[in-house]
């Protein structure tokens, strides 16, 4: 057994029944008075020898004689026989011990695991708690009709009217940024992420304890202009969050909204669409400033004017309205009579004197500001149009609806110059061009964010596992950021 040699003088261990060459066992007894099996006690008196026969051996040679050798060299086949032996002992011991160890630390990682994952969320509930100052603004919807907050009534304010301060202060400072467009002329930022780059893009962080879980969902985002780690978010819950990315925390929880936060947008105080009201917040003082009662309806979209003192308004109430932040009141308010139907979207041209607006049957329409007048349509969606978006260049819009496209149209022109068809079913929610005009986002099913003129797709998110509300991009493209009814708030860079 020892040596894997048939025996020449046999003999059995009662201790574990095996057979060995006596001469190995008794060396082996006499080292380690063990059995070599089992390692139970065991003596050479216990051994029991096995009669066989066998040829008669020579008597043992003189030491200086050839067969001296030969038995020298096989008390050594002996030794090394011996020692291969309890090498293959120990080894099978040293496997045993590696799996358990193995096992050990498998079930060590998952508790630690497991430790870790509750630690984060322990201190997510804790920051929550914790709101501190910051800039925002939201907008919450209202399913219910007359639904008012606190108590206010919800009387729609008289119109002021648009008088000729306020039109040269808005022609003012659309000549400043028309006269900023030309300089930078079609120059592309030294810092702006480059396609390459951009194509690498990776999620790099998720943050899914902003809102309550209880009733999950974000439902709007923003970032702050002057400082884009500033994220806003609008959730299901009813509240609104302002979020630091560089310092990953919670910066200020806005509490008391009666309704879902469905649009957001940043200022030096922050404004939240209300029922049918818009309410301007400070964030510092963590209470309402200014009311405009500006709808009959839902508010259905929000876009702030370049001069940060007037705010675009649209509605179910098929109107979109025009207001002063500052005081509160509505300035003007038009509708189309012809097309009768609820709006579903609005947004400012970068220069402010024109803007979109989207309709329930699949219009854009472009209106000027000054005029209140409608300039221009853009038929060619099917379903209600979900989302709008000016490029920064000036020249481009980008729209999408429920036909599951995307449609980019030339302002010069006036005229649909391409659509990107989407995935059947593909639920467009949010459109976003860089400020640069270089790339456009689309959210919705997923995140798919495209080079423009070409219009090829340089990247394709589906980490989120709800549908995705909200997309912007961070200073220059260094990151891109969404928000989803999975209640997550992402971040992707490289």
């Amino acid at each position: 057994m020892l040596s894997n040699e048939v025996p020449e003088h046999p003999c059995v261990s009662p201790v574990s029944n095996q057979v060995f060459e006596r001469r190995l066992i008794e060396k082996y007894i006499a080292e380690n008075g063990a059995d070599p099996m089992n390692g139970q006690p065991l003596s050479e008196e216990q051994l029991i020898d096995i009669k066989v026969s066998h040829p008669i051996r020579p008597k043992a040679p003189s030491s200086t004689s050839i067969p001296a050798i030969l038995k020298a060299l096989q008390d050594e086949w002996d030794a090394v026989m011996l020692h291969s032996f309890t090498l293959r002992q120990q080894l099978q011991t040293t496997r045993q011990e590696l799996s358990h160890a193995l096992y050990q630390h498998d079930a060590a990682c998952r508790v630690i695991a497991r430790l870790t994952k509750e630690v984060t969320a322990a201190r997510e509930a804790l920051a929550t708690l914790k709101p501190q100052a910051g800039l925002v603004v939201a907008q919450a919807v209202a399913s219910q009709p007359h639904a008012g907050g606190a108590g206010e009534p919800m009387e729609v304010s008289e119109q002021v009217g648009m008088i000729p301060e306020i039109i040269q202060k808005l022609q003012d400072k659309a000549t400043v940024l028309t006269t900023e467009r030309k300089k930078r002329g079609k120059t592309v930022p030294e810092e702006l992420v480059r396609t390459e780059d951009l194509s690498k893009y990776r999620q790099v962080a998720t943050h899914a304890g902003l809102h309550s879980a209880s009733v999950p969902g974000i439902l709007s985002l923003d970032l702050c202009p002057s400082d884009t780690n500033k994220v806003l978010t609008g959730g299901a819950d009813k509240n609104v969050v302002v979020f630091d990315k560089k310092e990953e925390q919670i910066i200020a929880t806005l509490k008391g909204h009666t309704k879902k936060v469905r649009h957001t947008h940043t200022l030096p105080f922050l404004y939240s669409p209300f029922t049918y009201t818009i309410r301007v917040w400070s964030v510092t003082g963590g209470n309402c400033v200014q009311v405009v009662r500006a709808h009959e309806a839902s508010v259905t979209g929000l876009s702030l004017h370049a001069t940060g003192d007037y705010l675009l308004s649209s509605s179910e109430d098929q109107y979109w309205a025009f207001s002063d932040i500052q005081t509160g009141r509505v300035l003007t308010k038009v509708t189309d009579e012809a097309a009768g139907c609820a709006l579903t979207c609005a947004q400012f041209h970068p220069d402010g004197l024109i803007f979109g607006t989207g309709t329930a049957d699949s219009q854009i329409k472009i209106w000027d500001l000054k005029e209140r007048t409608n300039v221009a349509n853009f038929p060619g969606h099917v379903g209600p149009v979900t989302s709008i978006a000016f490029s920064e260049n000036g020249y481009y819009l980008a729209t999408g609806a429920q036909d599951s496209s995307v449609k980019l149209w030339d302002l010069r022109k006036l005229k649909n110059f391409k659509t990107i068809t989407l995935d059947n079913n593909y639920e467009v929610k949010s459109l976003v061009f860089d400020q640069s005009g270089t790339y456009l986002a689309v959210g919705g099913t997923d995140i798919r964010v495209y080079i423009c003129k070409q219009w090829s797709e340089v990247l394709n998110f589906t980490e989120h596992t709800g549908v995705v509300t909200g997309v912007a991009f961070g200073e220059h493209a260094q990151f891109l950021t969404s928000t989803g009814m999975d209640r997550s708030l992402k971040f992707y860079s490289l």
